[in-house]
């Protein structure tokens, strides 16, 4: 019980929020609200109905992605529990959920262009307090939610958080925005927040030494708990030799959009996203990663950008996390703010041309266009880092489409040496990922004309061109399936429309004189 032990570097957490896997929309609380009572109950009841179907379903490769409950028939009691449970211990939830739509529709009724001060004693009472309601220029109403006192009602409740701890097994997980995670051999169940102090302790076992005895107490384990974490333990830590720099500048990229560019005296990363089996090849892991990270820069909140299981296990080893600045109270754009403060991380939050220094250099966010489906989102941005005498630009899934902007960007910070860039340009429609945030029913065509889409060719050109940048890499969208299958669920093929376009981009490229690729596994630049 006292002697040194380290986390094992393959060892995973999974934050759950009643049973789902968390991510901002079902974290924050207006949206955990309107997520739980529109997509996952009902999603329960569907897989209840008909248990095959869904497994089905999510065994179908033409229906990857979809939201269908991949838990086998015989588990399907466990399941009826988990709904009843919620049905019970989260009524106050659901209503609150109802309570949106009835004001949405009370509002849609009545704001006519007068006066909104009648409407107010006729709001639900779920909302008192919580709400104001306000025209635009056009007279069209709307909610705007007081966020940060929604997240200190009893609407926002930690009860409902808990995490499972275990070892990264190679086999892809299931599609998390469908499927809940149920108790499992060989899983640690914890009923404790995500901000709790003991995953600091657990997760700073990677880099320095610690005892189990220790950690049993930070996380307040009963015994079979801490011998469940003994097998998470080892005796010596699995640390990169290489993992810090003593010269010069270096950026790896460690899959989809997370990058770690460092100087021997700073590090950054971006939307970090980390593979966690070391026993792997042509990956970075966890064992890569600097002992101390300066800043986190988050572009968006999808969730394959804001990863909340890799920034949990780098809590307490991180300076501070940038996050752009939402529009306060819009219920599509909770405040990222707000979600990462509350599960314990250090937060700056920036608006366009805000600049963060770090030693030896200094960050600037930027405008982010596309991507969100035309939704007015705003907790969206682009970075330009000056690192080790080179500036780059880190465009996320940010699109070209105006090319105005980007010459405004040039003019503020100058001609850029390298460009990151998401080219997803046939993305998901608009009702995937926020159908239940959509109070007013949408149509399919309406729906599908609206998508999650970053760059294609030529806007990703648009942007280099603009820039002036002088090398162009395009992330990985998908295609790294140990990453990706189970939070964005996407397959590609050689006729793939996305890298039928990666590849006229790097054509483009190619003509101009650009140095480019098409980034997937684990890559290095030095200077």
């Amino acid at each position: 019980m006292d002697e040194p032990r380290f986390l094992r570097p393959n060892a995973i957490i999974e934050p759950l929020v009643d049973r789902f896997y968390a991510w901002m929309h079902n974290v924050a609380p207006v949206q955990s609200a309107m997520n739980l009572a529109f997509l996952q109950v009902p999603l329960l009841e569907s897989y209840l109905q008909s248990p095959q179907v869904h497994i089905n379903a999510s065994v179908n490769p033409e229906l990857r992605g979809g939201f269908f409950v991949n838990i086998p028939e015989e588990r399907s009691g466990e399941v009826r529990a988990l709904l009843a449970s919620i049905k019970r211990d989260r009524a106050e939830q659901l209503r609150f959920a109802e309570a949106i739509a009835e004001a949405d529709e009370l509002i849609g009724r009545e704001a006519t262009g007068f006066d909104l001060t009648p409407l107010y004693p006729k709001l639900p009472p779920e909302l008192s307090g919580l709400v104001e309601l306000a025209y635009d220029v056009s007279n069209q109403a709307s909610i705007r939610f007081h966020e940060p006192v929604v997240y200190e009602s009893s609407v926002y409740s930690e009860d409902r958080q808990s995490v499972q701890l275990s070892l990264e097994s190679g086999v892809e997980r299931p599609f998390i925005l469908s499927t809940p995670r149920l108790p499992s051999p060989g899983v640690l169940d914890l009923p404790i927040p995500f901000r709790h102090p003991g995953l600091v302790d657990l997760f700073r076992a990677r880099i320095e030494p610690t005892t189990q005895a220790r950690l049993r107490e930070a996380l307040e384990l009963g015994d079979s708990e801490a011998e469940q974490l003994n097998g998470l333990l080892t005796d010596a830590p699995d640390l990169a030799s290489d993992r810090h720099i003593d010269a010069g500048g270096r950026i790896r990229y460690f899959g989809h959009a997370c990058l770690v560019m460092q100087t021997p005296e700073a590090a950054i990363i971006t939307d970090p996203w980390v593979s966690a089996d070391s026993t792997a090849s042509g990956r970075y892991t966890y064992r890569d990663l600097p002992d101390y990270i300066d800043l986190v820069l988050l572009t968006h909140g999808h969730q394959d950008h804001i990863v909340l299981e890799t920034l949990l296990q780098l809590r307490g080893r991180v300076g501070a996390v940038v996050v752009p600045r939402s529009s306060r109270g819009n219920i599509c754009d909770p405040s990222l703010a707000l979600y990462l403060e509350r599960v314990g991380l250090p937060v700056i939050e920036v608006d366009d041309f805000s600049e963060v220094e770090f030693p030896g250099g200094k960050v600037t966010a930027a405008p982010f266009l596309g991507e969100h489906a035309d939704l007015d989102i705003r907790a969206k941005s682009t970075y330009f880092l000056e690192l080790g005498g080179r500036k780059i630009f880190v465009g996320a899934d940010s699109s070209g489409i105006d090319p105005g902007l980007y010459r405004h960007m040039r003019r503020h910070v100058g001609k850029i040496d390298v460009a990151f860039l998401g080219m997803e340009c046939a993305g998901a429609p608009l009702t995937w990922l926020y159908q239940a945030l959509l109070v007013r029913p949408v149509s399919k065509k309406m729906s599908d004309s609206r998508t999650l889409s970053g760059s294609n060719a030529a806007q990703a050109s648009t942007i280099v061109s603009e820039l002036g940048a002088g090398e162009a890499y395009i992330y990985a969208m998908g295609e790294e399936q140990w990453l990706v299958g189970h939070v964005m669920a996407t397959s590609y093929n050689e006729d793939s429309v996305q890298l039928k376009q990666v590849e006229e981009f790097m054509s483009w490229c190619a003509a101009q004189g650009v140095k480019a690729d098409h980034l997937y596994g684990q890559n290095e630049w030095r200077w």
